[in-house]
């Protein structure tokens, strides 16, 4: 039997399908993570914006257009939001939400939903998995945070964490077969609170680790001394920081009910430089909050460009039902998209000012495929390289030439 698992949504998300890939193989079945033919598909859906859930459900369609006979499996955030959106559709067999999750791999004989109540406490029931040169690894899941436009903590529960021993038995198993690994969970910065440990101890724990080790999205709030110490302290870590912005504004940041200000990112930024003065600093911003204004929207341009960053997640604001934010008044559609427009064109010059400091400098690249005569790969801080000769699965050090667009050229 041949079952496709396809991810719709985040990294975490991406971790949750290997373990479900595994464990399918264990079983004796033929899988794979791409969308194409197969008996069955197992969808891990997404529901952070309208259009996300909106792809979640296109999905299903995408599936039956392979095999009209296929089955279809529903799990995730989007079908713990709304599973009536799936159960209706032709070819659906079985749906559940975010609780117990890897049940799916003995679904097959079951029909109807399941969608089970939120845990309250970590489900430590996936298993390491390795599909490619990068692994992930889930740490923690659920949101305390309510952002006012953010549906997550309804539909993954409140925070909760992963025993530190369990996640270091993970990495060192993992770091045997794959050559980087990220640490990803829905909100990391909230990891050992409800077990009594932080972040910081966790990572006191891979310090002798040799392999590569990447942050997955942090709140500001993480980032002192003391993690910037046992960061600098790890044989390879990878000194790109994705720190969740949301806007450069303090009046837009209020209504999100986000608990900083834009002095606060700063000061951290500044801080994660002092230690790592070449570090890539990433983001996510939403254009177009409810009643976001002219000036708000250029605040937040002119912020992007105080902090230099070297990538930025742009979003327009997606209303979703059930929060705050959908009962305050509404930016006009047209406005989002121009704005939206405008900082993009903003987000590659800046990725381009960057990826100018880093010219002449030796990057370490792991590299991951090849693509019209380049091998292409990823450095420790995350900047796109290609290069000549190379070969695919390999860590090496090249040297920055140029930049085409978004890629540095290198050479080995």
């Amino acid at each position: 039997m041949k079952v496709v698992v396809y991810n719709l949504g985040c990294k975490v998300n991406q971790y949750e399908c290997d373990s479900i890939i595994k464990s399918l193989k264990e079983k004796g079945y033929d899988v794979s993570c791409d969308l194409e033919y197969a008996d069955a598909y197992i969808l891990n859906t997404c529901a952070v914006t309208n259009e996300a859930e909106r792809k979640s459900r296109q999905a299903v369609e995408r599936c039956i257009k392979f095999n009209e006979n296929a089955k279809v499996y529903i799990l995730g955030c989007a079908s713990q939001n709304n599973p009536d959106q799936f159960i209706k559709k032709d070819n659906v067999q079985y749906v559940i939400g975010t609780a117990n999750k890897m049940s799916i791999v003995d679904s097959f004989e079951k029909v109807g939903q399941d969608v089970q109540e939120l845990p309250t406490t970590y489900e430590d029931d996936f298993s390491p998995a390795i599909n490619r040169t990068r692994a992930y690894i889930k740490i923690q899941d659920g949101c305390n945070r309510f952002c006012t436009y953010c549906l997550i903590p309804y539909v993954r529960g409140r925070s909760r964490s992963r025993d530190i021993k369990s996640v270091v038995l993970e990495i060192e198993e993992l770091s045997k077969f794959t050559k980087e690994i990220v640490i990803t969970g829905i909100d990391l910065s909230f990891y050992g609170k409800d077990i009594g440990c932080t972040f910081t101890d966790l990572i006191k724990e891979l310090k002798d680790i040799n392999v590569r080790i990447r942050l997955g999205s942090l709140e500001v709030s993480l980032i002192n001394k003391e993690l910037l110490d046992a960061l600098k302290d790890l044989k390879m870590f990878c000194p790109q920081f994705h720190l969740s912005l949301q806007s450069g504004d303090d009046a837009v940041l209020k209504r999100m009910n986000r608990h900083y200000k834009t002095s606060d990112f700063k000061a951290e930024v500044d801080l994660i430089r002092e230690y790592f003065p070449d570090a890539g600093i990433s983001t996510d911003i939403i254009f177009g909050f409810p009643k976001e204004s002219e000036e708000e929207f250029e605040n937040t341009l002119e912020f992007m460009k105080e902090i230099g960053f070297m990538q930025v997640h742009i979003f327009p604001y997606s209303k979703r039902e059930g929060t705050v934010a959908a009962k305050m008044e509404q930016v006009d559609g047209n406005i989002k998209k121009q704005r939206c427009k405008k900082a993009e064109e903003l987000a590659l010059k800046l990725k381009q000012d960057y990826y100018k400091t880093m010219l002449g400098k030796t990057l370490e690249v792991l590299v991951e495929e090849e693509h019209d005569g380049y091998f292409e790969g990823y450095s420790r801080e995350y900047i796109r390289v290609k290069i000549k000769n190379a070969k695919c699965g390999e860590i090496i050090n090249v040297k920055a030439k140029s930049i085409d667009y978004d890629t540095i050229i290198a050479e080995a």
